[in-house]
């Protein structure tokens, strides 16, 4: 009997014994993640990854299911391989604010077996707003969803490209001399600063409230200026400069900031496009005389695209184009501080249909200079319709003066005679009136509308009234097809512009 006890044993265990070796099986799937811990935190708006799943799976992996809170939202397929990868990233709504988002990642080889990982995503509130404080490289975005503000003088450097996304709003901090802020994009830099008339992009001063889908500053009044700074873009550029050199200090921009040179020998320079932006509220003073521009164009070139711009309530010019060869399409200049329009040192672009409203410190709607240097080149501003001010004057073109300037209508200004010679267009210095006679500087087409009684050659000084019609108001053929201005600028959406034609 013990015998056959001690059999029955050794039969057992040897049955035992293969069963154990029948049933081992092989580990199951493993899945890891690397790349971030276990845990992380980021703002709505912002995206988590891209996170790379390293998967291993003897049996052969079938499948990779990723889930968010228990729900499935991603599933990748394999063919049986021993390892694998998948590559997750995940963009925080404005819902996921606040939250704790757990993701599972859950794989599954050939016999069923599983394994998973856990990843805990905390969200934050969005970032509303982000403090620029320094330059431009390599290539960087600004969003809609943010505003950004400008700590200083942001220079978008050489080699730098910044693009500015539609509807997006930067405000510049407060500050004059060597603290005034502006965004200056040097030669070498690019901007893409593509607006539209749906969203625009705005910038402005930090005072001031407005949001991203506004038009109209909630609590600045549009003839508040001087607030911080502007905008530059800086070329390279054919210019004309004094002693012929080839390259110098824009102004605005102290001279020990080499970042603030202009000028060269690339006529179609290209630093960007610039579409469908509004300048507010600027011209911080950075000396004794010495303002930052609206919109400042020193040396840019012919590929630099510029188009529907408005300026509104600068200290200094709205724009000034110093040299260069770019051209500028529809733009509105609404109480600048000295004079709307100011070109220099041989501009030879065209500026081709504008409106300027003057305010009351608005010196003169155009302010236009000749060459510094030997080289010599004109421009050509056309079809523009110039609103006057009590303060204003015209134009004055001076030092050499040079190019075409068509299809203008001047109305609003006062008589010249009673305002201590405000209200007139004038031609100023030997160089500008030899100009004048010989055709390098002329005037075709020009309407315009008076203040009662004024005569046209006292209006328009030296000759040029030969060239002018007067009209009934806004009776004119000629000047600047205002709906190129409509529902995106804050000018039109004030009504500045309803009386016009």
């Amino acid at each position: 009997m013990k015998k056959i006890t001690s059999l029955l044993f050794m039969f057992v265990a040897a049955i035992m014994v293969l069963t154990s070796c029948g049933d081992e099986e092989t580990p199951d799937a493993q899945v890891s993640i690397t790349g971030i811990p276990a845990t992380a935190t980021i703002e709505a708006g912002a995206t988590l990854g891209p996170v790379t799943a390293q998967i291993s799976a003897p049996d052969g992996l079938v499948s990779l299911t990723v889930k968010k809170d228990g729900a499935s939202i991603d599933t990748k397929q394999f063919n049986g391989a021993t390892t694998g990868t998948y590559e997750f990233t995940y963009t925080a709504v404005a819902a996921d604010a606040g939250k704790n988002l757990v993701f599972e990642f859950e794989a599954v080889d050939r016999d069923g077996s599983k394994g998973t990982a856990t990843h805990v995503l905390t969200v934050g509130a969005a970032v509303t707003s982000v403090r620029i404080t320094s330059n431009i490289t390599g290539e960087v975005t600004w969003t809609a969803d943010k505003t950004y503000i400008l700590g200083g003088r942001i220079f978008v450097l050489n080699g730098g490209k910044l693009t500015i996304e539609a509807g997006t709003v930067i405000k510049g901090e407060a500050g004059s001399g060597a603290n005034a802020t502006a965004l200056i994009v040097a030669r070498g830099g690019q901007i893409f600063a593509n607006g539209t008339a749906q969203a625009p992009i705005i910038f402005t001063s930090v005072a001031d409230e407005i949001e991203s889908g506004m038009i109209a500053s909630p609590n600045l009044d549009p003839d508040l200026d001087g607030l911080w700074g502007g905008v530059i873009v800086l070329g390279r550029a054919p210019s004309s400069f004094a002693g012929d050199v080839s390259e110098i200090q824009i102004e605005g921009i102290p001279a020990s900031d080499t970042n603030g040179r202009y000028g060269g020998n690339i006529p179609n320079d290209n630093s960007g496009v610039i579409k469908y932006i509004s300048i507010r509220h600027g011209g911080a003073n950075i000396g004794e005389g010495n303002e930052i521009n609206g919109l400042t164009l020193g040396g840019v070139g012919s590929g630099t695209v510029i188009e529907n711009v408005e300026v509104i309530a600068n200290q200094d010019d709205g724009i000034e184009w110093f040299g260069g060869t770019v051209n500028v399409k529809n733009a509105v200049v609404w109480n600048s501080g000295d004079d709307a329009l100011d070109t220099d040192q041989a501009w030879s672009g065209t500026m081709d249909n504008f409106i300027v409203i003057c305010g009351p410190t608005t010196d003169h709607a155009l302010e236009i200079d000749g060459p510094e240097g030997s080289f010599n080149a004109a421009h050509t501003v056309k079809n523009g319709t110039i609103v006057g001010h009590p303060a204003a004057e015209m134009g004055d073109f001076r030092d050499g003066a040079r190019g075409t300037f068509e299809n203008l209508y001047f109305i609003g200004f006062p008589d010249p005679a009673t305002s201590n010679g405000r209200g007139d267009l004038s031609i100023s210095g030997d160089k500008s009136l030899a100009n004048l006679a010989s055709g390098v500087l002329k005037f075709n087409n020009i309407q315009t509308t008076l203040a009662s009684g004024v005569a046209l050659d006292v209006a328009f000084r030296n000759g040029v009234h030969t060239s002018v019609t007067a009209v009934a108001a806004n009776e004119n053929t000629v000047g600047a097809d205002k709906s190129a201005f409509a529902g995106w600028s804050w000018t039109a959406v004030a009504g500045k512009l309803d009386a016009l034609k």
